[in-house]
């Protein structure tokens, strides 16, 4: 009776929508492929963008992201258990972002007006309501990269402030204090536009 309540628990599926992105890191080093889709899934708005911040390109953020998530899934072994796994993840975007700017001497500078002759259909796939395209769209353009990176995590990856200060190693405070000041830039700045 003991060994087929066991058994029994065993061949239960595993409620992965249930653990913690730390548990799912843990058995995508075991070659599970169903933590590695739900961890995307719990990851990929803040992940992309963080890239996006670093970039502020979509179509280099996009590729970056995918080599990301490659190297997510196959470096994580290597990943140490600190309960920090969003962290671990960030670094490997980081540098990632750094290695295209060395490889291709990418100028992190893009105008609003290259961003305006793109396709706004394929914009940034994971931000879908017009008028939050146009505050990412005026985030990447007059936002320095602390305030992009707390704007976007918070808006286009919902993060809270609390996570926010942990994934990028800051002062609650500092946050706060920064995300209010980019968001007075981007009222102003929209208002602006919305006048001419």
């Amino acid at each position: 009776m003991f060994l087929m309540g066991i058994f029994s628990a065993l061949d239960e599926p595993v409620a992965y929508d249930q653990l913690s992105d730390e548990k799912l890191l843990l058995l995508v080093a075991e070659g599970d492929r169903e933590a590695f889709q739900r961890l995307y899934q719990n990851t990929d708005k803040s992940i992309y963008g963080f890239i996006l911040s670093i970039l502020r390109n979509p179509q280099d953020a996009e590729e970056v992201m995918q080599e990301t998530y490659l190297k997510i899934w196959t470096g994580a072994g290597s990943y140490q258990s600190q309960g920090k796994p969003l962290a671990w993840m960030f670094t490997i975007a980081r540098n990632l972002c750094y290695m295209k700017f060395r490889d291709q001497k990418h100028e992190a500078d893009i105008g609003l007006s290259d961003l305006s002759e793109m396709e706004t259909g394929k914009f940034c796939p994971q931000i879908e309501d017009a008028a939050d395209k146009l505050v990412l769209r005026a985030a990447l353009h007059i936002l320095n990269e602390e305030e992009r990176q707390i704007v976007l995590l918070r808006t286009s990856a919902g993060l809270k402030h609390r996570e926010i200060a942990a994934d990028l190693e800051m002062p609650l405070a500092t946050v706060l204090s920064k995300y209010n000041r980019a968001m007075k830039k981007l009222q102003k700045y929209l208002r602006e536009e919305g006048e001419h």
